[in-house]
């Protein structure tokens, strides 16, 4: 192993890098029997390391725990906003009144958030019962079917009243 000639111990940067590269690899080679580590060069490719690989089915569960935990909302607030100001707009440019498709609709942050807490209570719960259905059809996997199924037994306002 090289030693910096220099009384300081950290490492020095190669000329014409920067300081932000990770710190280059070794790798082994063979010569006549014997092993030498060398430097790679900065031009060689790094090998990623094996992450961990857990059985089927623990990752999942683990982020069945870790949602049920929280409370926080799944879906990103700014494309949930954006369907929102779409089908708005849409509901007033197909309305009976004249002069009303270029009228810009205003958002309180508080009422798109209301209506993306509600959304996400009534899917969690549609999910809730489609599980149900597939395992009443002996499956572990939620279908189509299993969806409409639920959506069906519901009836027209969706189990909320």
């Amino acid at each position: 192993m090289v030693r910096p000639t220099t009384g300081s111990s950290r490492p020095t940067i190669p000329a014409g890098t920067s300081g932000t590269q990770p710190p280059a690899q070794r790798r082994i080679q063979t010569v006549a029997g014997m092993v030498t580590s060398v430097k790679s060069r900065p031009g060689d490719p790094i090998a990623p390391g094996k992450g961990r690989r857990y059985k089927p089915g623990t990752v999942a569960l683990r982020e069945i725990r870790q949602y049920q935990k929280s409370t926080d909302l799944l879906i990103q607030k700014l494309p949930f906003s954006r369907v929102v100001r779409e089908i708005a707009m849409e509901q007033v440019s197909h309305s009976a009144y004249p002069g009303t498709e270029t009228v810009g609709l205003r958002w309180q942050s508080s009422a798109i958030m209301a209506l993306q807490e509600a959304t996400e209570a009534y899917l969690v719960h549609l999910f809730e019962d489609a599980n149900l259905c597939a395992i009443h059809a002996k499956r572990v996997t939620i279908m189509q079917r299993d969806i409409q199924l639920a959506r069906r037994i519901r009836g027209f306002h969706g189990g909320f009243a």
